[in-house]
């Protein structure tokens, strides 16, 4: 049986029951949903990521809430003390993705459904790596998640960048599991590492490329010089779920695969 009335504090438990025809068990959900987008007319909204209406989320008799990371704590913390069941997932790596997704089958009873979901996945992955592998060249990809300060990409961002066909330029700060941890002091170190591509996702704010060209000394960037300034929408690469490896994925191969094409 399983749980039964599900709040998702976060977007991509939403996505992944909807995938696995689990939805019914969704009582509430974040404000930021959009995938699918029939969840939002579907589903009362009932948290962002840092807040959330606690009374209301209680009034639907829940008995698991399911949220992502220690932002989410504080949520998580109050939703205990009122009795409910709490899941707060802390993947940051595509493996830890495809993992939550089989979890989260095995929590509602859909083990079979949800590791048929995460072998596919993973076979779009295939394909998309292969086809990386026929690149003449590997660009060097910078990717923003915020603009002030400036944060680096995480860890399933930079990997899913390399399945791409792209190597993140700020390898060792996407192993930092906190936004804090991957503050860069300015830009001078983005142009030092010279990206080909840039790829902005501004948490939920529109990417400008003319402000991030416009930063001092960053006309002579090879990404800024060419014009290969590009957004990913936040909701196919921020969130740990599936959005992030198939929408989120293809959409930087076609940006990593056109610049390679202009390059032939």
């Amino acid at each position: 049986m399983g749980p039964q009335r599900i709040v998702c504090l976060t977007e991509e438990p939403t996505e992944t029951l909807y995938a696995l025809g689990e939805q019914q068990r969704i009582v509430g959900i974040s404000g930021f949903t959009v995938r699918p987008p029939q969840a939002r007319r579907e589903k009362p909204k009932v948290s962002a990521f840092t807040s959330a209406k606690i009374g209301e989320i209680m009034a639907l008799k829940p008995d698991l809430a399911i949220g992502f990371s220690d932002i989410q704590s504080e949520i998580a913390a109050e939703l205990i003390k009122q009795g409910v069941e709490v899941w707060i997932a802390n993947h940051r790596s595509v493996d830890g993705i495809l993992d939550y997704i089989r979890r989260l089958g095995a929590l509602v009873g859909a083990t079979d459904r949800a590791n048929a979901y995460a072998r596919g996945i993973e076979d779009g992955l295939r394909v998309i790596e292969q086809a990386a592998a026929a690149l003449p060249r590997r660009p060097r990809v910078y990717f923003e998640e915020w603009d002030e300060p400036i944060i680096t990409g995480i860890r399933w961002v930079a990997e899913i960048v390399r399945i791409a066909g792209g190597d993140d330029v700020f390898p060792e700060l996407s192993v930092e599991p906190l936004a804090k941890q991957r503050i860069l002091a300015n830009g001078d170190e983005v142009v030092r590492r010279a990206p080909d591509i840039i790829l902005g996702s501004w948490c939920g704010k529109k990417f400008r490329p003319e402000r991030v060209a416009a930063r001092p000394g960053w006309d002579t960037i090879p990404a800024v010089r060419d014009g290969e300034l590009h957004e990913i929408k936040s909701p196919l690469i921020l969130q740990p779920g599936p959005a992030a490896l198939t929408d989120g994925v293809n959409a930087i191969a076609a940006i990593i695969q056109a610049w390679a094409a202009k390059r032939s």
